[in-house]
């Protein structure tokens, strides 16, 4: 058991009782570990060391901060963590306590993020770099606890960066590129994972020393935070006609920003890692004719069809979205536009219109025509819908889009793979 008191950043730390056995935290060297996708969010967050952690269970976020709490309870860290009765309250303790100049961090899924909404915008309007790792799981009803984006997708339009993870590795990475990257341009981040395919499966992943981690992240520098007495602020104030406007404006040019600094904070993450930061990843996608757009865990199973139809001398590729929000138009539009044809896959279903993603990705090839001095033609694009509460998509699956690509047997109205 634990107390803090915090304070700008800086925390007073007591101990009451003796703690757990003590497990090796310090890691001198990059280390492989079997981890689960939670595992990995927890991990991440340890070498964060947030000042403040306000959470509330839900399957299948649990398993992210109740590792996060061995860390806290062994000593690993000296967060303070909150315990509160709701998601809504766990929001609001992290606008309170980032708005302080606390660097903050929490995690849920589902319909705990949407009984977060109010407070979402809250959080951006305000302009908090809050860091939320999410388990995406299904909405209600029917009651379902199993894997889609109906919960982040539905939360798009919010003020929050989204990043998205194929796997344990991208997690524990993305998560730490989010802290850097929300408190660079002051806005909160979502860092997105499949629930239970991603969060409960263990893989092995490279883990890099805490010191090398917490001198890239470095400390928090709040602006004109609440607990700066001698330059006295206001949060939230009451804006109608004369200011509102404006302040969603700069929310929205700082989400712009949020473009080149990805790019910025993902280049000096890779000195770290190795590891390539870009929008979005190309597989064999340069000199396809036909190509599935997805995200997250699908995007591996993609992958290994694509791998299957190259040897057969298909040219088929993958674009797999990484950051979501902000949405990069141009950048997909250049790599999308020598196709023939392309599968957008959401696993998301936007009741009486289109999906998510393909409403962006045929936005972005509209532009492109509408605004190119030589015309040219517009790649074909058929919606997909799949995997909603957790239903599997398998290679047979994948394998019959691309097939449907190539025989051009496509439509105007979003199909369905694998409904009954």
């Amino acid at each position: 058991m634990k107390t803090h008191i915090t304070f700008q950043n800086k925390l007073i730390v007591k101990k009451i009782g003796a703690p757990r056995k003590k497990i090796p935290h310090d890691i001198k060297k990059k280390t492989m570990l079997a981890l689960t996708g939670g595992e990995a969010a927890a991990m991440a967050m340890k070498q964060v060391n947030p000042d403040v952690a306000a959470v509330y269970p839900i399957t299948p976020q649990t398993p992210i901060m109740a590792a996060f709490s061995n860390y806290w309870a062994d000593g690993a860290v000296n967060t303070e963590m909150i315990h509160v009765e709701s998601e809504h309250s766990a929001m609001s303790a992290c606008v309170g306590a980032s708005a302080a100049g606390a660097r903050v961090m929490t995690a849920t899924a589902s319909v705990g993020l949407a009984l977060m909404f109010e407070i979402l915008p809250v959080a951006s309007g305000t302009r908090l770099p809050i860091v939320m790792n999410i388990a995406n799981r299904a909405l209600s009803a029917p009651i379902n606890i199993h894997c889609d984006y109906s919960d982040t997708m539905a939360t798009r339009d919010q003020g929050w960066i989204q990043i998205y993870s194929e796997n344990a590795q991208e997690v524990y990475e993305n998560t730490l590129l989010a802290v850097k990257l929300a408190e660079s341009i002051n806005l909160p981040a979502m860092v997105c994972q499949d629930g239970f395919l991603t969060s409960h499966s263990i893989e092995n992943i490279i883990v890099y020393p805490d010191d090398i981690i917490r001198k890239f992240l470095g400390t928090r520098k709040p602006y004109r935070p609440l607990l700066d007495v001698k330059n006295p602020v206001t949060y939230g104030p009451l804006q109608l006609q004369n200011y509102y406007f404006e302040t969603k404006k700069q929310v929205e040019d700082a989400m712009n920003k949020a473009k080149k600094e990805y790019l910025i904070v993902g280049k000096s993450l890779k000195k770290i890692t190795g590891t390539d930061y870009e929008y979005f990843e190309s597989y064999f996608l340069e000199d396809a004719e036909y190509a599935i757009i997805t995200m997250s865990s699908t995007a591996g199973t993609t992958k290994v069809v694509v791998d299957k139809l190259r040897a057969q001398g298909k040219k088929v590729g993958l674009l797999k979205i990484k950051l979501y929000r902000p949405f990069v138009y141009e950048e997909y539009g250049k790599a999308l536009i020598h196709l023939k044809g392309i599968a957008v896959l959401d696993r998301s279903l936007t009741i009486g219109a289109e999906c998510p993603i393909y409403t962006d990705i045929k936005s972005t090839l509209f532009n492109m025509y509408v605004n190119a001095k030589k015309k040219f033609e517009i790649p074909k694009l058929q919606s997909y819908t799949y995997g909603l509460g957790g239903r599997d998509i398998f290679e047979s699956d994948i394998e019959s889009v691309f097939e449907e690509l190539e025989k051009g047997k496509l439509s105007n109205e979003k199909k369905y793979i694998g409904l009954r």
